[in-house]
């Protein structure tokens, strides 16, 4: 899975998992770099042709977009030609730059490619939408009707829309599947563990056993997590064991922040913390976890669970899908497990990472200058974008060699064109993909390729713990909730120390251990940093939030 979210994800997840990685891949014989002088669009007085100019945030392998046959046949359809700017790196140095010139192209496009904060710092910049939508926004109207969440994404806390916001619907209700390799179970005749106690007894003879049959009882690995750095946590990590104290995280809760029973909580100061982080350390202390897990990049934490060959290094993980994760020759190697509890005899109702929400929707994917001489022209564009047939064809490719038309209505994602290529390769290498703004209707009839149905499937383990989730009071919907500037810029200022402070702790207490001698002072000093200042804020905005839903 490639998939772009404007939120903390510790480390950058190379190109397995979201297509946020901008970096470095020119496209379509345009330049890659935000040059000034953008605004100005005009008319083709011979074709009548409205010419705008385009910013789009694109994943590094996505093709140029002049090859891409649907946005050509778009761009006629609603007599625009855009001159596109491709950019694949540093938008954020790019983007200040442009901001600070006062001079924009007539639309942007990308995941949060202007955010909240930007439209508050740079008032009179972008267009407030809400009128051209009325007039000439049909298939936005339709959105915001079928998905009234897109509106409330989109309306700023003056009522104003700045960006337009997306929905693909076809995504789970969570990032990370947790899987083991059957084939070392079998091999060790050993039982699928259900708790803590029996994952560790499972990882111990793992390591201890020559689980892999090769002879060598040093080359296994027995548990292995996505790097953790020193900006929160993310997905692929260990924190969603949390789960089995009862701590429902929502889209990787990467700075601590959840929801219980319609309260705001963190649990970098829960005791349920402190559980969880003696667990790691034991099992680190025993050698269970790669020696690697805090300095290994993402890209080696891929290629480690790939293995040699059709020897698997690693027995225990988390990831987005089992071929993604282990390669196609490991994949079938491995399960997907449900949720463990704390213990065996444990009652404490089970809960996991619930990301449905981030999955399938996102803010500020498209947005408009208030200085564009062709707002019309670019309205009919942006809405053509989320017209439901054209928005599959942004997520998944064009029409005939992406996504097959079955001619009764309905739609099947189309295999690569190259065997040896996997889905999400193709998808992001055609098309816009999860980076585009899209409205994929629910009356949509559209089959998905092997990929997300693998996904599906492999979600079954997890999926009654994330159908008991109690979503109107254990589920923190930070994507709909917005603050405003004074009150996030304190929130963040207090969220950076505690972060600074909770992310050291946690890679010194699971590799040297004592967070039980240290707690009490831990958690002292981050309520010192203002952390219950954040909590009484964030409540306040819940609170708002439910009573107006």
């Amino acid at each position: 899975m490639r998939k772009s979210l404007s939120k903390v994800i510790t480390p950058v997840l190379a190109l397995s998992l979201f297509g946020t990685i901008l970096a470095g891949c020119g496209g379509g014989g345009n330049n890659d770099g935000a040059s000034s002088s953008n605004s100005g669009s005009s008319t083709n007085s011979t074709t009548g042709t409205v010419k705008l100019k385009g910013i789009m945030l694109k994943h590094p392998l996505t093709q140029e977009f002049s090859k891409m046959e649907w946005l050509t046949k778009v761009e006629e359809q609603v007599g625009v030609d855009i001159e596109w700017q491709e950019i694949s790196a540093d938008w954020d140095q790019k983007k200040g730059a442009l901001l600070a010139g006062g001079d924009i192209p007539d639309i942007l496009i990308g995941p949060n490619v202007i955010t909240d904060a930007d439209f508050a710092q740079f008032t009179g910049l972008f267009q407030d939408l809400t009128e051209l939508i009325s007039t000439g926004g049909p298939n936005i109207q339709q959105m915001f009707t079928e998905k009234p969440e897109t509106q409330l994404i989109a309306t700023q806390l003056d009522g104003k829309i700045y960006g337009l916001p997306k929905y693909q619907r076809f995504w789970p209700d969570t990032v990370s599947r947790q899987y083991i390799n059957k084939q070392w179970l079998d091999n060790l005749g050993l039982k699928e563990p259900t708790n803590w106690d029996e994952l560790y007894n499972v990882l111990l003879a793992f390591k201890e056993k020559d689980a892999n049959g090769d002879g060598d009882v040093n080359d296994e690995i027995p548990m292995d997590f996505a790097p953790v750095g020193t900006t929160g946590f993310g997905y692929f990590q260990p924190q969603i064991l949390l789960g089995s104290l009862g701590i429902t995280l929502t889209d990787s809760s990467g700075q601590g922040y959840f929801t219980e029973g319609g309260q705001i909580k963190n649990y970098f100061v829960d005791d349920r913390y402190k559980q969880f982080v003696e667990f790691m350390n034991k099992c680190w202390q025993a050698g269970l976890i790669n020696p690697e897990a805090f300095t290994q990049d993402y890209s080696k934490f891929q290629s480690v669970a790939r293995g040699s060959g059709d020897k698997a290094k690693v027995g225990f993980s988390w990831g987005w899908e089992v071929t993604d994760r282990f390669g196609n020759t490991l994949a079938p190697q491995y399960e997907s497990i449900a949720p463990l509890k704390v213990s065996a005899d444990s009652n404490i109702k089970l809960s996991y990472d619930y990301d449905g929400n981030s999955l399938n929707f996102g803010g500020n994917m498209v947005v408009m200058s208030a200085k564009s001489k062709n707002k019309e022209a670019a309205m009919k564009f942006i809405n053509e974008l989320y017209n439901p047939t054209v928005s599959m064809q942004v997520l998944f490719g064009s029409l005939g060699t992406n996504i097959k038309d079955n001619g009764d209505g309905s739609y099947a994602v189309l295999p690569p064109a190259d065997s040896q290529m996997d889905p999400g390769t193709w998808k992001w290498t055609s098309t816009w993909a999860d980076n585009g703004p899209t409205f994929i209707s629910d009356s949509l009839k559209l089959t998905l390729g092997t990929d997300m149905q693998s996904v599906g499937k492999q979600t079954e383990p997890l999926q009654a713990v994330l159908s008991a989730i109690d979503k109107d009071n254990d589920i923190l919907p930070s994507m709909f909730i917005k603050y405003n500037p004074e009150d996030n810029n304190a929130m963040v200022l207090v969220n950076t120390n505690m972060i600074n402070l909770a992310m050291s702790k946690f890679s010194q207490w699971v590799t040297k251990g004592g967070v039980t001698k240290e707690w009490d002072s831990y958690v002292s000093n981050i309520k010192q940093m203002g952390l219950d200042n954040n909590l009484s804020t964030m409540q306040k905005y819940y609170d708002d939030y439910k009573s107006k839903k």
